[in-house]
């Protein structure tokens, strides 16, 4: 990694948190700290379930429970459980909370609003712009992959996202029914992985493997939301994949796709992955694409993709 980069970054992190008031304990002049503030807006007028909560600003169970014992101290918030499932504790504002929040809520527009009369017209288009930049690539970096259960509720959500799509893409429509099977169990390790993304704990994207030992592993079920496109994701995914596939021993990954999947097509490509033979009978395949995992590419991958495999058998 470039160290003038990441000198890059955190001298802009420490100027963010310094114009943004972070370094104060008592955050918007509110006399609490950020955290705090932070977890109110994140709580919202609906409240929210506080397992979703971590999840949603990747924080450690204790850092939250304290966090909202100090807010219940203050009146602000109560946690009660879930009127859906009395396994799972749900956070809601109480009446002063609301109004605190919509205080917050004012401060912080004072607070943008000050920042951007310091500058003049140019110099405020200028910033707005690369903030937008900024956050759309923050989002990328903020992007995890792991190796999920393929029944699990997200899991099923991405796969029905994906179908409904393909359905609508493809001239002739898409039945799951008349595809090659790529079932539960075939994507379970150590059979096989199945792969979700998610931005703030909420799923953007999944993959899949079939593997056969050292024969070649299928690539299935690619898929990214299209909130999430345009992040590099698409070919994060793949490359998690094809790590995956190399430490559970593979040397090619295969797949196969439609015609009408441009951008995936492209990205295959693109990613080192030549058109082959048909190998499939896979009804809805106009391509067969398969990409061989050489020696160079085992070496400088070998670490991340036995990790990820002991991760998944764990």
């Amino acid at each position: 990694m470039d160290a003038a980069a990441i000198q890059q970054v955190r001298s802009f992190n420490r100027v963010v948190a310094e114009s943004i008031g972070a370094l104060d304990d008592r955050f918007l002049g509110r006399g609490r700290p950020i955290g705090e503030s932070r977890l109110l807006w994140e709580i919202g007028q609906e409240g929210v379930d506080i397992r979703d909560l971590r999840r949603r600003l990747d924080l450690d169970s204790g850092y939250v429970s304290r966090v909202l014992h100090s807010l219940a101290r203050q009146g602000l918030v109560r946690v009660c459980v879930s009127s859906g499932d009395a396994r799972v504790r749900r956070a809601q504002l109480t009446t002063r909370g609301v109004a605190e929040r919509k205080e917050l809520d004012r401060r912080s527009d004072a607070l943008a609003a000050g920042i951007l009369d310091s500058l003049n017209e140019a110099q405020r288009t200028a910033l707005v712009a690369a903030m937008r930049d900024v956050e759309r690539l923050l989002g990328a970096a903020m992007v995890r992959i792991a190796v999920e259960d393929p029944a699990s509720p997200d899991a099923r959500w991405c796969l029905e996202q994906y179908f409904a799509e393909l359905d609508t893409r493809f001239s002739t429509g898409f039945d799951p029914a008349r595809g090659l099977p790529a079932d539960a169990h075939e994507l379970t390790p150590p059979a096989g992985a199945f792969m979700i993304a998610r931005v703030r704990g909420r799923a953007v994207g999944c993959g899949a493997l079939k593997l056969h030992g050292r024969e070649p592993a299928e690539l299935r079920r690619m898929w990214v939301d299209q909130s999430a496109r345009g992040m590099g994701l698409g070919a994060r995914l793949l490359r998690e994949l094809e790590h995956y596939a190399h430490a559970s021993g593979a040397a090619v990954v295969r797949l196969e796709t439609n015609r009408a999947l441009r951008e995936a097509i492209a990205l295959y490509r693109r990613s080192g992955y030549v058109e082959v033979d048909r190998f499939s009978d896979e009804p809805y395949a106009h391509h067969w694409f398969e990409k061989r995992l050489t020696a160079p590419y085992a070496k400088t991958r070998r670490a991340r993709g036995r990790s990820a495999a002991t991760r998944a058998a764990e």
